[in-house]
């Protein structure tokens, strides 16, 4: 008993997820997949990451990273 209510909600939500997903930004996406082709290594291209702007200039944790020792 009580449950309803919480049902009621879950599937509101998974409804909300089904039909109205995240909106795609198709212009950088076409910018991700035009830089992929140049390079097959799994690594951005840096023609993809000028286009894009630096990933790392949006991470509050960059600060703490540091390269690897070679």
């Amino acid at each position: 008993m009580g449950r309803g209510r919480a049902k009621a909600k879950q599937t509101k939500v998974a409804r909300e997820l089904k039909y109205g997903g995240p909106q795609t930004d198709f212009d950088r996406l076409q910018a991700e997949l035009a830089g992929s082709a140049d390079n097959h290594d799994g690594a951005p291209s840096t023609k993809a990451v000028d286009a894009l702007g630096d990933p790392l200039d949006d991470d509050p944790y960059a600060k703490y990273y540091e390269e690897p020792a070679d």
